[in-house]
């Protein structure tokens, strides 16, 4: 996936003492969407706004919240998260990531 026209925020954000690290970046069009990796750990993120996570390296299982359900994805995959909510992710293989907002 190639991105044109965007403007990076250079400052990381570092999450879990730096098992997950992003970089916010903005489209032209003002559409904010983060890239990052998470490294082999059992993480819970909470949302503020929905979220389509996209896979494009590695291998984890998610637990939406609200769910007794672990379900596997890997690279090519993508799963959605409503807003003002969480996941459970735990990693097996270090997953890099875009995330889209809204």
């Amino acid at each position: 996936m190639t991105y044109e026209n965007v403007t990076l925020d250079p400052a990381a954000n570092v999450y879990f003492d730096g098992k997950c690290v992003s970089h916010t970046f903005f489209l032209a069009d003002g559409t904010r969407k983060s890239a990052g990796v998470i490294l082999p750990s059992e993480l819970n993120f909470s949302t503020g706004a929905p979220e389509v996570m996209e896979l494009h390296t590695g291998s984890c299982t998610v637990r939406l919240a609200g769910s007794d359900e672990w379900t596997a994805y890997g690279a090519g995959d993508s799963f959605e998260v409503p807003g003002n909510s969480s996941f459970d992710i735990r990693v097996t293989d270090a997953v890099s990531y875009v995330c889209h907002y809204g």
